[in-house]
């Protein structure tokens, strides 16, 4: 996920933007959660210098955030027409969203947020409209690069513009702060042009019906696929919500134009099987998603048999490796094709190669480098790459730390407060306040509920009653666990001294740490204990 502060001024008069508002997905180690957000509440605490947020393209990992962070700052957003959009979209299909006032841009357009003087520059990624921004202060130009490749031959729009990223270049560039995705790949990546190609020639060659799921945002990659089905003269069904609810965004924008219109699921019984193409979501294992429900054979309309193909026209994110191949084997073992970016060329990366790296450092002859988005590898690799092409000063920055671009050489001046926030249901909340700790050790070693009745002379009323949720039944000799832990309770209860027993929290504690001992015992896992003491 992506959220770039950039300040101007001295410490104690400091002015900020924001770039970019992303969310990342939540994998099993967060059970429950919907979605990671970044902590902001360094920016929160400085609010009233907060002078807006600039979005540079429509992935979530960039603006995927808004709704959920927008009303703890307040402040005006801006955004090109697909990004408003595709916000506008998810609002009206978020209840309680709230209503954010965005200013549109375009790319070739400059415009005034506080201090910083912005230029939006047209580049190529896998989604309409992303842009770089050239930031101007009085101390220097800083371009931010956003997602970005070089693509002579996009699907949609115009390429990058070499020539306006050349003339900022020979103005002078402060900084480039610079997408690493890729910077372990040598070369230049595909352009979008050759997918479709390839995809055209697959889909004529397929004798049952084709199924391509890609990344809901990608409307080079929508078209593509609708033209190759076009040209091999099937029709094209559209599911999922997400991919119907960009491709409403990209019609009225005219992203699509020339495109036949999409086919119902409702009219899938009637198509065909040589002359059906299914685009769909789901290609990242996403167990609700329409693949997915495919593969399970639960559909309540559509579905694949033997012969079909299903094509991963998109790239593995780390992390989703086993939903999807969970997913992939359920459709192999009904005899389903499966085509991957592997086997052939049905998916391009968005992000910029080594080769193509070189060539933007070429262009912005930047006095810094800092290398941004990636993992440790990508970024190691680019910072690298960058000594190696010259850059005078090339800075490692991480999550937190704020770095002085000028004056001055560029140096880490500041540790800030980051972290992340979770969105699970209505609510959002640090690790503690949405109680994810205890979801995993629940997931772990399950729960166990304790009620001990105490008489009035403080002995046992009753046998403790205990319930687990999450426990084997039996323990390895075969006897009941539940038994065996109020059997434990009784034992730890009694134990303790009548007079002593007066004491709630005493006995409570004492049971609590009985069955987790007993558990441990007989199953070798300590299960998460809660204890309640009555009395009459």
């Amino acid at each position: 996920m992506n959220l770039a502060l950039y300040g101007y001024g001295p410490a104690e008069d400091r002015e900020w933007i924001i770039i970019d508002c992303g969310v990342s997905f939540a994998g099993p180690e967060h059970p429950g959660v919907e979605l990671v957000l970044p902590d902001i509440s360094f920016i929160e605490a400085h609010r009233d210098s907060l002078h807006g947020i600039v979005i540079t393209h429509a992935h979530e990992d960039h603006y995927g955030a808004l709704l959920s962070l927008w009303p703890r700052l307040k402040v005006p957003v801006f955004a090109t027409p697909f990004t408003a959009g595709m916000l506008q979209a998810k609002r009206e299909g978020e209840p309680g969203a709230p209503k954010i006032p965005v200013t549109v841009f375009r790319a070739g357009e400059r415009f005034k947020v506080g201090p910083f003087d912005l230029e939006a520059i047209n580049v190529t990624h896998s989604i309409p409209e992303p842009v770089s921004l050239a930031i101007r202060t009085p101390l220097g130009t800083v371009l931010h690069t956003g997602d970005w490749k070089i693509d002579h031959h996009p699907a949609l729009g115009d390429p990058t513009d070499e020539k306006r990223l050349r003339e900022i270049g020979e103005e002078g560039v402060l900084a480039i702060v610079c997408d690493s995705t890729n910077a372990l790949r040598e070369g230049i990546s595909p352009s979008e042009s050759e997918v479709g190609e390839s995809l055209t020639d697959i889909i004529e060659k397929s004798p049952g019906r084709v199924a391509v799921t890609t990344f809901s945002s990608n409307v080079g990659r929508i078209k593509a696929v609708a033209l190759a089905a076009a040209a091999a003269g099937r029709q094209t069904l559209l599911m999922g919500r997400s991919m119907r609810r960009v491709v409403d965004v990209a019609n009225e924008l005219g992203y699509l134009d020339g495109v036949p219109p999409f086919v119902d699921e409702s009219e899938f019984g009637y198509l065909p099987r040589d002359k059906a193409v299914i685009l769909m979501t789901g290609s990242q294992g996403e167990p609700r998603a329409a693949l997915a429900r495919i593969a399970r054979d639960d559909h309540p309309q559509i579905a694949l048999s033997k012969g079909d193909l299903v094509i991963y026209s998109s790239r593995t994110i780390p992390g989703n490796e086993r939903g999807i191949v969970d997913i992939q084997n359920l459709l192999i073992e009904r005899g389903i094709d499966i085509l991957e970016d592997g086997d052939a060329l049905v998916h391009v990366s968005g992000h910029p190669r080594r080769a193509e790296l070189r060539q933007m450092y070429d262009w912005i002859k930047p006095r810094i480098a800092v290398p941004v988005h990636g993992e440790s590898a990508h970024l190691t690799a680019h910072e690298e790459l960058a000594k190696s092409l010259g850059v005078k000063e090339v800075v490692r920055v991480r999550d937190g730390r704020m770095l002085r671009l000028a004056p001055g050489a560029a140096e880490i001046v500041e540790q800030v407060p980051f972290g992340r926030l979770y969105r699970d249901g209505f609510l959002v909340g640090n690790e503690e306040e949405m109680g994810i700790a205890e979801r995993r050790r629940f997931s772990y070693a399950g729960h166990v509920s304790v009620l001990v009745e105490l008489a009035g002379n403080s002995d046992l009323r009753d046998d403790p009653d205990v319930v687990c949720v999450g426990l084997p039944k039996r323990d390895g000799e075969g006897d009941d666990m539940e038994e065996l832990l109020i059997d434990a309770v009784a034992e730890a209860v009694e134990s303790i001294p009548r007079q002593r027993r007066k004491d709630n929290e005493l006995v409570r504690e004492a049971a609590r740490r009985a069955v987790r001992a007993a558990a441990n015992n007989a199953w070798g896992k300590k299960p998460m204990v809660t204890v309640f003491v009555t009395r009459g």
